[in-house]
């Protein structure tokens, strides 16, 4: 695995792509004197925490033949005080709707975040990831 970096503006502006080409615009998180126009990395590591574990939860949901009507994620990360601010926290707040079983739902989450999903088992030694699954709009997993 290879990721490719290029510098495309004066500032903080950066181009990243894969092998197969495909391309992320990463930037800083804040800048007063021009218009941030990309995720900071450290947004980018909360986005793969929610990628990757979308990725299994899914997998997961299908290999049973359940297929949500609707799936989205919200990844909030608490940092550290420290030089270099690592994640101190993250929580998943995964929002399913369809005809899944709570307890299907229950445990793909559980075996993505526990075992599965290889950015939050890069991250669990330092940070502290918990998640809560609301189903149908009910929290059924805090």
């Amino acid at each position: 695995m290879a990721i490719y970096l290029d510098r495309i503006n004066d500032k903080y502006l950066f181009e990243l792509s894969n092998e197969n080409g495909h391309k992320v615009l990463l930037d800083r998180k804040y800048s007063p004197d021009y218009n941030v126009q990309g995720a900071s990395p450290m947004e980018l590591l909360l986005m793969g925490v929610a990628g990757c574990s979308s990725i299994d939860v899914i997998s997961i949901l299908e290999k049973q033949k359940l297929d949500p009507d609707s799936y989205k994620m919200e990844v909030e990360g608490e940092r550290e005080s420290t030089p270099g601010k690592p994640w101190k926290r993250i929580h998943v707040k995964l929002y399913i709707e369809g005809n899944i079983p709570s307890d299907k739902i229950v445990r793909a989450a559980a075996l993505s975040f526990d075992k599965y999903c290889s950015v939050s088992k890069n991250l669990e030694k330092s940070t502290l990831i918990e998640h809560s699954i609301y189903l149908n709009g009910s929290l059924i997993k805090k």
